[in-house]
């Protein structure tokens, strides 16, 4: 059934075949001229103008829809500028307050210059007796040494020789081969005479 099919009207029944000359999108502005202002309205129009005038008034209604349209995306557009823009503001705000918290707690973290560490240690050689892995346990241990120096802890690495027991180092165990033990505090003085 077409939308411009009155029942209750039965001096007008408005079909797409009574109107061959308007092409389907003016067909179709039709139907939602229909929609709009009424059936009967519609149906009268058409009956009063001439070929040329209802082509000229479909075209009229075209345009008319498209301007709401345009003036719809117009708002939306501006709409979202607004919003893009406040978005902006309270991001710059947010960066500034950020940067202002920044400078107020870290000021002098950032001018200070970053220690530098020298650490003595033996070069790897890559050879057998001379594991990667103990290489990275004598570095590893070096740098806890300047940490805790840095910190303000008495401390130092102390080499047992092979044979000796740890015992005043709070291990009963025996070293197997030469090693370095950290030492921090009272037991220094304790781990030197061990050696």
């Amino acid at each position: 059934m077409n939308m411009l099919d009155d029942e209750d009207d039965q001096s007008f029944h408005a079909t797409r075949d009574g109107y061959s000359h308007l092409s389907d999108v003016e067909w179709d502005a039709v139907e939602r001229m229909g929609s709009t202002m009424g059936i009967h309205a519609v149906s009268v129009m058409l009956e009063a103008l001439n070929r040329d005038a209802q082509h000229a008034t479909i075209a009229k209604f075209i345009q008319n829809e498209l301007d709401a349209e345009r003036e719809k995306v117009a708002l939306l557009h501006q709409q979202g500028s607004q919003q893009a823009e406040l978005l902006r503001e309270q991001g710059a705000q947010q960066f500034e307050l950020l940067r202002q918290q920044q400078a107020a707690a870290g000021g002098s973290m950032h001018s200070r210059r970053p220690e530098t560490l020298k650490i003595d240690i033996s070069k790897y050689r890559g050879v057998e007796e001379d594991s990667l892995l103990r290489w990275f346990v004598e570095l590893d241990d070096a740098i806890r040494g300047a940490s805790h120096r840095r910190r303000g802890y008495a401390s130092c690495i102390c080499p047992i020789k092979s044979g000796r027991t740890c015992q005043d180092l709070g291990t009963g165990a025996q070293a197997a081969r030469p090693i370095c033990v950290w030492v921090v505090g009272s037991l220094q003085v304790a781990a030197q005479t061990n050696v």
